[in-house]
C-alpha cells in the first residue's frame, strides 16, 4: 500500500450534475469543468467533454449529441459518464505514473446501493485502481471547516446543479439527511418556463444560466436590474428580443426556492432536541453554486428562524472536503463506502 501511495496520483472527484471538479493529492484542484460530453452518434466517437462540450449544447447538428450524463445528482447514462470520467481522469492524472490512481467520488446522501455500484463501476472502468465513495453533506461540511467530529450538531446544505443535500452531522456521522431533486438546473428550467409563458420567448439552458447569474434573486431588491434577452418567438419561430427584470426572475424562482426551504425544514423537524438546539446556536452553512443566489440565505433564515451563512468557498466545499479525506484516507475509512 505504501508503494502504491508513493507512486499513484490519487484523485478526489466531485461528480456533479452541473460540474465535475477534481482534486489531486498533493496538488489541489486541477479540473473544474461542466459535466457535459459530446459524441458523434454514427460512430460513437467522443468529440469533447467539459467546457468545450458545454458550448455545443443546443448548437449541434443532428448527428452530434451534446448531453449531461448525470441528472438529479445521479448517473442517467452510465456509458457516457464512464467516457467523460475517463477523459477527466486522464487529464488530471500524470500519464507517466505506472500505478493507476485511487479515486474518491462524492455522491448524494440518498443514493441507493445499486446506484453506488454504478458510480463505483464507472470509476473503475475510467481507470481507477480503487474507488471510495463519500456522501456529499459530509464532504461539504469538512470542506467548509465545520467541526464534524465533535459531539454537537452541524448542519450543511449543499445546493448543487441537480440536488440539494441537507445533512445534520454529529461525531463524524450523518444523523439526519434529505436529498431533494432541486438545484441550479431546476432554477434554470423555471426561468426558461417563465420566459416562455410570460414573454413568448424560447431560450436555451446556457442563456437561462447567464440570466440567473446576472438577475437571480430570492428576495426583492432596492434596485431593480434589467437585461435584454434574445431567443426564438414561441409561435412564429423567428428571432425576438425582450427585456426582463430581477423582480420577474425572483417570481420565476419561487418554486425552486420553496423546495430548498422545505428540504431544510424536513431535516430540522427530524432533528433530536439537543442537536436542534446546537443548530439554533451554530446556524446553517450553505455550500454549492445555488448558495450564491442573492438573498437565499435571508429567505432560509426567515423561514427557519435559524442563523444562516455561506461557506467561504461554496463552489469548492465538496471537493475540498473530499480532498481532505483523500490526504488522510485512513482517518476517514469508517465514513467512506
Amino acid at each position: 500500500m505504501n508503494f502504491f501511495a508513493k507512486w499513484s496520483t490519487d484523485l478526489a472527484i466531485d461528480l456533479g450534475t452541473a460540474n465535475t471538479v477534481i482534486f489531486v493529492r498533493g496538488k489541489g484542484i486541477v479540473i473544474n469543468e461542466p459535466s457535459v460530453i459530446s459524441v458523434h452518434k454514427p460512430t460513437g466517437k467522443v468529440l469533447a467533454v467539459g467546457t468545450e462540450s458545454k458550448k455545443m449544447l443546443g448548437r449541434v447538428p443532428a448527428n452530434i449529441e451534446a448531453i449531461r450524463p448525470l441528472k438529479d445528482g445521479k448517473i442517467s447514462d452510465a456509458k457516457k459518464t464512464e467516457e467523460m470520467l475517463k477523459r477527466f481522469i486522464h487529464k488530471a492524472h500524470n500519464k507517466k505514473m505506472l500505478i493507476r490512481p485511487r479515486v474518491l467520488i462524492t455522491v448524494p446522501s440518498g443514493i441507493t446501493d445499486a446506484e453506488r455500484e454504478i458510480v463505483k463501476g464507472a470509476g473503475r472502468k475510467a481507470g481507477a485502481r480503487e474507488v471510495y465513495l463519500a456522501e456529499e453533506p459530509l464532504a461539504a461540511a469538512i470542506g467548509a471547516g465545520l467541526p464534524i467530529s465533535e459531539a454537537g450538531g452541524n448542519m450543511v446544505v449543499d445546493i448543487g446543479g441537480g440536488t440539494t443535500e441537507v445533512g445534520l452531522i454529529s461525531l463524524s456521522e450523518i444523523v439526519e439527511s434529505y436529498s431533494a431533486n432541486v438545484g441550479g438546473d431546476k432554477m434554470n428550467e423555471a426561468i426558461i418556463l417563465y420566459i416562455k409563458n410570460k414573454k413568448g420567448l424560447i431560450i436555451g439552458e446556457n442563456r437561462a444560466e447567464r440570466i440567473k447569474i446576472k438577475l437571480g434573486t430570492a428576495v426583492k431588491t432596492d434596485i431593480i436590474t434589467t437585461a435584454e434577452i434574445r431567443g426564438q418567438h414561441n409561435v412564429h419561430q423567428i428571432p425576438k428580443t425582450v427585456t426582463i427584470t430581477s423582480d420577474e426572475i425572483m417570481e420565476a424562482l419561487k418554486g425552486p426556492v420553496n423546495e430548498i426551504v422545505d428540504a431544510i425544514l424536513k431535516v430540522l423537524e427530524q432533528a433530536p432536541p439537543e442537536l436542534a438546539g446546537d443548530i439554533g446556536e451554530r446556524g446553517i452553512i450553505l455550500t454549492g453554486g445555488g448558495s450564491l443566489l442573492k438573498g437565499l440565505d435571508k429567505v432560509i433564515r426567515d423561514k427557519t428562524g435559524v442563523p444562516v451563512s455561506v461557506a467561504d468557498k461554496p463552489l469548492l466545499s465538496v471537493v475540498l472536503g473530499a480532498g481532505i479525506m483523500l490526504e488522510d484516507i485512513n482517518k476517514y475509512t469508517g465514513i467512506l463506502n
